[in-house]
């Protein structure tokens, strides 16, 4: 299925970044069953993402302190993904998409990554939320335009609230009934069921 800055003929037509990746049910690898990914950043190089939907139940105060109180519940560490499970990155939603803000890098409109060595008590104000991930997903040269083409995701416009919902274990089928007609049978799709 082809969607907008989806690769056509090998080559990208545009930057997907901001976009959600949405497995299908054709994809089979357990790091991404069910996922819904953000693309936080796509360049001719690679792709690099967040899955919004795997939380794990370590509180984000019991190993970042000062960053709890942004966190949106649920206020846990999320498994961003199979690359680097050490490392963290953090999505933040800004109270307005038009304000500059030290440590943080706009994906699309108020929502983008922020610097966790920025001190969270100077961001209050301008922060509504934050979610911290640990590791991310990643993808090399063509890799991911090739997952699409093969039919391992759906490319999807994000809405502003999707990287910070209160029950992201509900996000994957939520994102495919607001697209309505065949997309939105798929969110019925059995988790059992083997595709060839």
């Amino acid at each position: 299925m082809q969607g907008e800055g989806q690769a056509i003929g090998g080559q990208a037509t545009e930057s997907m970044t901001g976009k959600l990746l949405v497995a299908t049910p054709a994809l089979k690898d357990p790091n991404f069953d069910r996922t819904v990914v953000l693309l936080v950043a796509h360049e001719p190089g690679g792709a690099l993402g967040v899955v919004l939907n795997r939380a794990t139940e370590v509180p984000v105060a019991d190993v970042l302190r000062d960053w709890g109180d942004l966190a949106r519940h649920p206020a846990v560490l999320f498994e961003g993904g199979p690359v680097q499970p050490d490392s963290a990155i953090c999505l933040a939603r800004l109270r307005s998409p038009v304000r500059r803000l030290k440590g943080f890098h706009q994906v699309s409109g108020a929502v983008g990554t922020l610097d966790l060595s920025v001190d969270p008590q100077r961001l209050r104000e301008n922060v509504q939320s934050i979610r911290v991930f640990a590791g991310y997903a990643g993808w090399g040269t063509g890799q991911l335009e090739q997952e699409i083409e093969d039919g391992s995701w759906f490319v999807l416009d994000a809405l502003p609230g999707d990287a910070f919902v209160d029950r992201p274990d509900d996000l994957w089928p939520m994102v495919l009934r607001r697209q309505g007609g065949m997309m939105a049978a798929v969110a019925h799709f059995p988790p059992d069921v083997a595709l060839n």
